[in-house]
């Protein structure tokens, strides 16, 4: 039965224009507010997750919500097991098993957080300059932070302290108790997380943009069409064009 479902759903994007045939896209969410997470009334919802639904929608797709690490997201993508993964980077080995809407919708920032002792210690602005100092910076797998975290990576005794995890809970968490001295997240995101957690006294946001380039939204070559990508990426132009994407982000970000 699960098979049958695969091949109705891989039938369905392959040739979304196919009469009589059901849309059914599976896309990702995880605990990443403000752009997905779950609700207080146990709806699952944020600024991703409602804009990739009425998208989706619009092309007349239901959602199936499947909940997902980012790292493992990347791996299901490629499998073609998950079909549609927002706020993703563009990478030549991500182009290898997926398409790209192109940056449609406005840019991230991804920020260093610092403890309060760390800040006082190291009043950088520029991650790099953290390079040869005994800094113990935590970071999600698998997630691209930008070329000056790509150059810290490269860096053997800088690499030897960082703290890799598929939970950022868990960084904010040993940032907290003194184990880490930094961590990389979204700027909205990392400051809903600390109040979330109630670290929001410990740790503060730094000047310190690690990247602020346009996330994408990632579409499986092994379930879904380039001209499905296509037809996703007008209906999402034309949903921002009509303020509706305006919407969904203030409704959040104002919380």
């Amino acid at each position: 039965m699960r098979l049958l479902l695969r091949l109705l759903i891989g039938a369905s994007l392959l040739a979304p224009g196919l009469a009589g045939a059901a849309c059914v896209v599976s896309l990702r969410w995880d605990n990443d507010p403000p752009y997905s997470m779950q609700l207080a009334d146990g709806a699952i919802g944020g600024i991703s997750v409602d804009s990739a639904r009425t998208v989706l929608h619009e092309l007349g797709c239901e959602v199936h919500l499947v909940r997902l690490p980012w790292a493992r997201a990347l791996r299901e993508l490629e499998q073609g097991r998950l079909d549609v993964l927002t706020g993703t980077f563009r990478k030549p080995e991500r182009e290898v098993y997926a398409y790209f809407s192109g940056v449609i919708e406005e840019p991230a920032r991804n920020i260093l957080f610092m403890s309060r002792q760390a800040a006082a210690r190291w009043p950088v602005t520029e991650l790099l300059q953290l390079r040869d100092t005994p800094f113990r910076l935590g970071a999600q797998i698998d997630v691209s932070y930008g070329p000056g975290y790509q150059v810290l990576l490269q860096e053997p005794a800088f690499h030897e302290r960082m703290e890799f995890s598929a939970n950022r809970a868990s960084l904010w968490r040993m940032l907290g108790k003194g184990r880490l001295d930094g961590v990389i997240a979204d700027e909205h995101t990392g400051q809903q997380e600390l109040v979330a957690l109630g670290l929001s006294e410990l740790i503060r946001a730094t000047p310190v943009v690690v990247s602020s380039e346009g996330a994408e939204v990632a579409f499986s070559k092994k379930s879904v069409s380039a001209e499905f990508v296509q037809r996703y990426a007008d209906a999402l132009r034309r949903q921002i064009a009509e303020g509706h994407y305006a919407r969904i982000r203030a409704r959040y970000l104002q919380r």
